[in-house]
Order: structure tokens, then C-alpha cells, then sequence
């Protein structure tokens, strides 16, 4: 199946089950998205949002449902083929950076081209793109720094930076501004959006934030384990 859409989520649910009861988080959501699209889902805390999210890039088990990337069921495939997906065509970003404090910012950016396969200290194209990066999104000053001299903005830069390393097709994005102040916070999406469209990656964010959401293409709201446009 490929109908053009980049991500196709057919009838996903996820439930939790505990000893005596069953909560249902996602109650059969669907969602359709073009490739180069901008989309925000919002909700209240603990409306499911990140589980959604987290599915949809193959980190997490649906309990029923489809999702299908680029026309391929991702959860009829392999566990390594998933996370060949999530090494190179699915990217995340996160509201807790997730760097590797003995590592320096270049490093970090370089990562996932390491866990490829790629010798992390080899590679000059590899290199060459990191550095790439790291300057387009302001850092060409911090790249043999380490994350504990950063700013919470040059951290989540830094994120972003080895997100897109491997020019993924589709970005996933967590809260990506909850550590950061408005404005830092503002420039980040900036960031994304530019590069969204510049590069035709496809971006699904998820916040708590509307302010933030008003930039995406689309906003949809996540509220009782339904999906609304």
C-alpha cells in the first residue's frame, strides 16, 4: 500500500492492563499525513499524546491498530528492521535531550551514524555533515564542547542536530520546548519549521503548548483517547 502519505494510522489502540482493570489510552485513533507537513497534536497531560507518538515511530506496541510509513505495516516487520527505521528514515526529538555527557557536542551529533554502523571517530563525510549541521543551527562555536557547558537551548540544537543527521523522511517531536523558555523555546520551532520545509521532512509534534501548535500546518487535539482535526 502506498497512497502518497508518508504516515497512515489505521484503527490504533493502546490499552494497559493491571491486575483488576484495563485503562484505554488510545481508543481507535486514524490519522492520514502528507509528506512535508507541519502537524501539532495537542491535549491535556496524560491524554496519551507521547503513547501515540512513540508508536508512530515503532517504540512502542499498539494494542490494535495499523501503522504504516512510507506504505509498509511497520509493526509486520522485524524488531531489527524497526530499529533500522528509527536509526535512519524516523527521527525523535525529545524534551529531555538525551546527551551523552562524556561526549562532546559533535559526538553527540555523530551518535547515531556510530550505532549504524559507522566508526564514530571515522567518516569524513559523515564529519563533515555533523559539522554541517551543528553550524546551520547556530553551534559551530560549541561543537568540541561538552553538554554540561551548554544552554537548554544549545542542548535541544544539539538534539536536533543528530536527529537530522541522517536526513530522516519523517521527525518526531516530544514536548520538544518543555525545558525551555518562551522564546528559546519559539526559535526551536522556528528551526524545525524552516527545515521542514526547506527539506520536505515531515514533522508531528506533540504539546501541551496551543502557542506553539498555531505553527504547525494542522493541529489536532488528543483528549479522551480520541483524535480530533
Amino acid at each position: 500500500m502506498n497512497n502518497g502519505k508518508i504516515l497512515e494510522i489505521r484503527g490504533l489502540r493502546k490499552d494497559y492492563k493491571s491486575a483488576n482493570k484495563t485503562v484505554s489510552v488510545l481508543k481507535g485513533i486514524d490519522l492520514k499525513i502528507d509528506r512535508g507537513r507541519f502537524i501539532a497534536i495537542t491535549g491535556p497531560s496524560g491524554a496519551g499524546k507521547s503513547t501515540l507518538l512513540h508508536i508512530s515511530g515503532g517504540l512502542d506496541l499498539p494494542s490494535a491498530g495499523q501503522v504504516f510509513f512510507e506504505g509498509e505495516d511497520i509493526y509486520t516487520l522485524a524488531e531489527s528492521k524497526i530499529c533500522r527505521l528509527r536509526n535512519s528514515r524516523i527521527a525523535f526529538v525529545f524534551q529531555f535531550y538525551h546527551l551523552l555527557s562524556e561526549f562532546t557536542v559533535l559526538e553527540n551529533v555523530l551518535m547515531p551514524a556510530f550505532i549504524g554502523g559507522h566508526g564514530l571517530f571515522s567518516g569524513h563525510k559523515l564529519r563533515e555533515e555533523a559539522c554541517a549541521a551543528l553550524k546551520d543551527l547556530g553551534l559551530e562555536d560549541r561543537m568540541s564542547h561538552f553538554p554540561s557547558q551548554l544552554s537548554g537551548g544549545e542542548m535541544q540544537r544539539t538534539a536536533l542536530a543528530r536527529a537530522l543527521l541522517n536526513k530522516p523522511s519523517l521527525l518526531l517531536c516530544d514536548e520538544p520546548t518543555g525545558n525551555l523558555d518562551s522564546k528559546i523555546g519559539n526559535e526551536i520551532i522556528a528551526l524545525i519549521k524552516k527545515i521542514s520545509r526547506d527539506s520536505q521532512m515531515t514533522v508531528v509534534m506533540v504539546t501541551h503548548n496551543l502557542e506553539l501548535a498555531r505553527q504547525a500546518d494542522e493541529i489536532y487535539r488528543l483528549n479522551d483517547g480520541v483524535l480530533i482535526n
